[in-house]
């Protein structure tokens, strides 16, 4: 199982109703022996140019572990489906992330240090 980053851009008018969407491509993540390991969703934004006539979509991040075979799969089934606009899924570098993680952990740890040391003054 590998780590991949799907980000997804449903049709703007399903802005109200985005849950069977959703759980349409949860669906394909588990249905393909994967495993969700967070989510966010980003909200309406306005396109860069438009696709199929629409100048928004709504912007969903799903980061997934996925046997290697899924992918081709779970991108065939998202290029015939009628809610989503774009989708794009790409191998997350496992380095990249363990520093990312890494840096924030400091981060954090520096601004509870920051926050104890006016309480104390």
């Amino acid at each position: 199982m590998k780590d991949y980053e799907l980000t997804v851009l449903f049709h703007p008018d399903l802005e109200m109703n985005l849950d069977p969407a959703l759980d349409k491509v949860k669906k394909l993540i588990n249905g393909n022996k994967g495993e969700i390991v967070k989510e966010e969703n980003d909200g309406k934004k306005r396109l860069a140019y438009s696709i199929n006539g629409q100048d928004f979509a709504i912007y969903y991040y799903i980061d997934a572990k996925l046997p290697v075979e899924a992918p081709a799969k779970i991108s065939s089934a998202l290029n015939i489906s009628d809610e989503v606009l774009r989708h794009l899924i790409v191998r997350t570098d496992e380095r990249k992330a363990k520093m990312l993680s890494a840096q924030k952990d400091e981060k954090e740890e520096k601004e509870d240090a920051e926050v104890t040391e006016e309480k104390g003054e």
